[in-house]
């Protein structure tokens, strides 16, 4: 059973978001890890970009298949996990401790109709 920490919201493409003051953090769920497999390169988006909600964001690429990350809602990228460049095998480790990059300006409407962990764990349940 994958680990759904209760404090974050979650997209149907399987990535995560955690608010923390003005910025939302991004990463893949423990679900998307695990079916990845060993992830050995993490494409990272550049920083100062605006993405929309849907839009291909970044690459995660494991020793099984490449997966794009969909950007799970509108905003600005401030920040990136430089660290996963040279570790991206960290993802797998702990996939909610080692975030993808971090969205400023980013839209609240769209962060609040993510999924709940309920939520979320239902609809892995229904895959």
């Amino acid at each position: 059973m994958s680990k759904i920490p209760q404090d974050l919201r979650y997209s149907k493409d399987h990535e995560w978001v955690r608010v923390e003051g003005d910025k939302a953090f991004v990463g893949i769920t423990d679900h998307a890890q695990e079916a990845l497999g060993e992830i050995v390169y993490v494409e990272l988006p550049s920083l100062d970009e605006h993405f929309d909600q849907g839009e291909e964001i970044s690459n995660v690429e494991s020793v099984k298949a490449a997966s794009a990350i969909i950007n799970p809602i509108g905003g600005d990228v401030v920040a990136i996990n430089e660290v996963l460049d040279a570790s991206p095998e960290l993802v797998n480790e702990d996939c909610y401790e080692h975030y993808l990059f971090a969205l400023g300006s980013f839209d609240k409407t769209e962060y609040d109709a993510l999924m709940d962990s309920k939520d979320y764990a239902s609809y892995i349940k229904s895959l």
